[in-house]
C-alpha cells in the first residue's frame, strides 16, 4: 500500500523565475483529506509537543477527515493567531512534523500544508473570529507589529483587553511584510490574517517610532501593561575589506525594498540597481529568500554558504526551490574581500575554500580556512545575509537592561522595568516566526496574569 505523503502543487519552474507570485499552490479539498487520512491519531502525539504553540494536531486533522474544515479552524485558531501564515513559513520539519510518528519509518504527515489550507479555506469563507464587545477596561500597549506582536495582541484580545500596537514603518507585519517575498509568502495574506485581529479590536498605529515620538515611561502612563516586540532588524557585515562599496548590501535592505516598495515593478519609484552577477552571502532562510528574489530579478544569481550542503540551515523545501530555479550552489567557500574598482564598484570577490572539521558544543561543524585554495569570482553585486542584531531606539531613556549582545534580559518575558515585557527576537536574536509567536503567546499569558 502506498502510504506518500500527498504531494502540493507548484508552479512550474519556468514560469515561477519570472514572476513573485506564490510558488506553492495549496492542496485541494481531496488532497487535503486524502493527506489527513494518513494521520495514526497517536494516543501521546508528538506532533503537538514540537508545536511552539501547542496546536492540538491531531484534533484538526480530524476535523480535515471529516470535511468539517470550520471546526478544524477552531482547534487551529485557539492556540495560533497566524495560522495562514505558520502554514507557509514554519520549519515544520524540524518542529511538529521532525517528530511525527510517521517519519519515523516513512514520510511524516503533511501538518504544515493541512494548516494551510485550513486557514485559506477559513479567510475564503469569513471564519475570522467575532469581535467581543465585552471589553475589560485594561489597555495594552504593543511595540512592534511583527509575529510576536501580532500574536501577543491577538491572544489579548480575545480575552476581552483593550490593545493598541505601534508600528513605526507605513505597514503593518514586521517581517512578514518586508522580509519574506511574495512567492513565499504572499502579502495579501498577511493583509487579512492582520485584519482578522483588527475585528477583534486591536488598534493599529502606524509610522510612531518609539524612543523618538514617544517614549516607553510616556506609554506607561497611559497603559496598564506594554509587551516590546521589536525585533533585531540591524543588518551584520563580514568586516573584510570592500564591504563599504555601492553594490554590496544587506539581505534586510534588498527584501525591504522588494517586499515593501515593490521594486521589482517596473514603474517603481525606489528601483534596484541591478548586477549582472550576484553573490548572497549567508545559508538561512533569509539568504534563500535573497538569493531566489533576486533570481526573479533576471539576475545570474549565486549562494555562497562557508559550510556544506548539508548544514545549510535553510527549510529543506526552500533549498529544494532554489536549486530548481537555477540558483547556484557555491558550498564551501567564503569571501575574504569584495574587490572593486577605482570608482568603487563591485568587480568581484577573493574566496577562500573552507574545510568542516568536528561537531561543536552547537551541535555544528567547525569550520576553519584552507589558504592553500583561494581565487577569484567575478560578479558586481554582493549581498550579506548573515543575521541581525536588535535596533534600541524604541527604548531610549527607558534603563531596560540589557545583555552583551544588546539582547532585553527577560524573566520568561519580564523585562528589568515594572509591567513591561519582551520577546521575539529582541530577546533571542534572530529566530523563525513560530519561535516569536511562543513569545508572544507567553508574554498575554504573563500580561494577564499580573494584571487580570
Amino acid at each position: 500500500m502506498n502510504d506518500s505523503r500527498v504531494i502540493m502543487n507548484v508552479q512550474d519552474t519556468d514560469t515561477r523565475q519570472n514572476n513573485f507570485s506564490e510558488v506553492e499552490l495549496g492542496y485541494t479539498k481531496k488532497e487535503a483529506i486524502k493527506e489527513a487520512n494518513r494521520c495514526l491519531h497517536c494516543l501521546n502525539p508528538r506532533c503537538v509537543e514540537g508545536c511552539p504553540v501547542g496546536i492540538k494536531i491531531p484534533e484538526f486533522i480530524k476535523y480535515i477527515k471529516e470535511d468539517n474544515i470550520k471546526k478544524a479552524y477552531e482547534v487551529i485558531s485557539s492556540a495560533s493567531a497566524l495560522p495562514a501564515i505558520c502554514g507557509r513559513v514554519c520549519p515544520q520539519e524540524k518542529q511538529c512534523e521532525g517528530k511525527c510518528i510517521k517519519g519515523l519509518k516513512g514520510e511524516a504527515i503533511a501538518i504544515g500544508a493541512l494548516e494551510r489550507y485550513v486557514a485559506d479555506y477559513a479567510i475564503e469563507n469569513n471564519l475570522s473570529s467575532i469581535k467581543s464587545n465585552n471589553k475589560n477596561g485594561k489597555k495594552i500597549a504593543i511595540i512592534g507589529s511583527g509575529p510576536a506582536g501580532l500574536t501577543c495582541a491577538g491572544e489579548l484580545a480575545k480575552n476581552n483587553y483593550n490593545v493598541t500596537i505601534y508600528e513605526v514603518l507605513h505597514e503593518a507585519g514586521g517581517v512578514l511584510t518586508y522580509g519574506i517575498p511574495e512567492f513565499r509568502l504572499p502579502k495579501e495574506i498577511v493583509k487579512k490574517q492582520i485584519d482578522s485581529l483588527i475585528n477583534l479590536g486591536v488598534d493599529i498605529k502606524l509610522n510612531v517610532p518609539i524612543g523618538n515620538a514617544i517614549k516607553i515611561e510616556d506609554l506607561k502612563k497611559e497603559y496598564d501593561a506594554i509587551f516590546i516586540a521589536t525585533g533585531a532588524g540591524l543588518p551584520k557585515f563580514m568586516g573584510i575589506a570592500g564591504e563599504n562599496a555601492n553594490e554590496v548590501f544587506s539581505a534586510n535592505e534588498i527584501l525591504t525594498r522588494i517586499n515593501l516598495m515593490k521594486s521589482y515593478k517596473d514603474d517603481s519609484k525606489t528601483p534596484i540597481k541591478k548586477g549582472k552577477v550576484a553573490y548572497v552571502i549567508g545559508g538561512g532562510n533569509v539568504a534563500m529568500d535573497a538569493v531566489r528574489s533576486l533570481k526573479r530579478l533576471g539576475i545570474e544569481a549565486h549562494l555562497m554558504y562557508r559550510r556544506s550542503e548539508e548544514e545549510l540551515p535553510a527549510r529543506k523545501v526552500e533549498v529544494k526551490h532554489a536549486k530548481e530555479e537555477g540558483i547556484s550552489f557555491d558550498m564551501l567557500q567564503n569571501p575574504q574581500k569584495i574587490l572593486t574598482d577605482e570608482d568603487n564598484h563591485v568587480i568581484g570577490m577573493e574566496v577562500v575554500d573552507m574545510v568542516l572539521g568536528d561537531v561543536g558544543e552547537d551541535g555544528r561543524r567547525s569550520v576553519t580556512e584552507n589558504n592553500d585554495f583561494i581565487h577569484i569570482v567575478d560578479c558586481d553585486m554582493v549581498v550579506m545575509a548573515l543575521g541581525t542584531s536588535p535596533n534600541h531606539e524604541a527604548l531610549k531613556d527607558s534603563n531596560i537592561k540589557l545583555d552583551d549582545k544588546g539582547l532585553i534580559i527577560v524573566d520568561n518575558t519580564k523585562t528589568s522595568m515594572d509591567n513591561v515585557y519582551a520577546g521575539g527576537d529582541i530577546v533571542t536574536g534572530s529566530a523563525t516566526v513560530i519561535l516569536a509567536m511562543e513569545a508572544g503567546k507567553k508574554a498575554a499569558q504573563e500580561i494577564m496574569n499580573k494584571i487580570g
